[in-house]
């Protein structure tokens, strides 16, 4: 399984939300440069980058902060945040990023995230998908995770049978240094085997981690925990080869 260490971008700066509340953010001193730096000298390959400017904005905000880390960073940056269109994709793909993450135009126009993927390719997209749970059904939210759209990730998920990744968050577990939901993480992958999953949300310890390899999720997205020094990457990364 793959760790994918996270860096929330707002306004140049590092910082992480609790339940995507903009209100509640906790501001890191880290240069981002410098943070990427030190995931690639724990060892990992790759980060995850969101531009949570841009999520809010509905565009790509920190484009050119963005294009300066992917030139620099010593491994591969999956970048998220305020991509709906087809056009933010390829210039985000054009500096350096190794791959797009695109989660309310999944939602809102099938029809052009398939054109993406067949331009851009589905190896260098990944589809994310943040689910409220109510009732038992994982309802996706959209627009910065202002929104609820009504529908489930399986309906939406369905509509891409050729997608390659999967990026799925329980929102209410965000943050919140509580654990992942281990159950949902299973029952997608379960569900929907032809993808790679890559589980976000609520992990704070190693044993989280191990326990979402178990699930069949190919990911794991560590936040919070690796910024209050809850986890250490290094270990992180040795617990999900084991």
């Amino acid at each position: 399984m793959i760790v994918y260490p996270a860096i929330d971008l707002m306004n140049g700066r590092c910082v992480r939300l609790a339940q995507g509340r903009f209100e509640d953010a906790t501001i890191y001193s880290a240069d981002p440069a410098e943070a990427l730096a030190r995931f690639a000298d724990a060892g990992a390959v790759w980060a995850h980058i969101v531009d949570l400017d841009g999520a809010k904005a509905g565009r790509p905000v920190q484009h050119d902060l963005i294009t300066r880390l992917a030139a620099e960073a010593p491994l591969k940056l999956q970048v998220a945040g305020g991509f709906r269109d087809a056009a933010s994709v390829a210039a985000a793909l054009a500096a350096g990023a190794s791959r797009v993450v695109i989660g309310s135009l999944a939602v809102r126009d099938p029809d052009a995230v398939r054109a993406i993927f067949a331009t851009e390719g589905t190896e260098r997209i990944a589809l994310a998908l943040d689910v409220n749970v109510i009732d038992g059904a994982p309802l996706v939210a959209t627009a910065g995770w202002t929104k609820i759209s009504g529908r489930t990730l399986y309906d939406v998920a369905a509509e891409y049978p050729d997608a390659c990744h999967l990026l799925a968050t329980d929102i209410s577990r965000d943050g919140m240094m509580r654990g992942p939901n281990v159950a949902l993480m299973r029952e997608i992958a379960t569900r929907l085997p032809h993808v790679r999953l890559q589980a976000s949300g609520g992990v704070s310890a190693l044993a989280d981690l191990a326990a979402l390899a178990e699930t069949g999720a190919a990911g794991a997205i560590v936040g919070k925990a690796l910024w209050e020094g809850r986890i250490d990457l290094a270990e992180a990364l040795a617990c999900a080869r084991a």
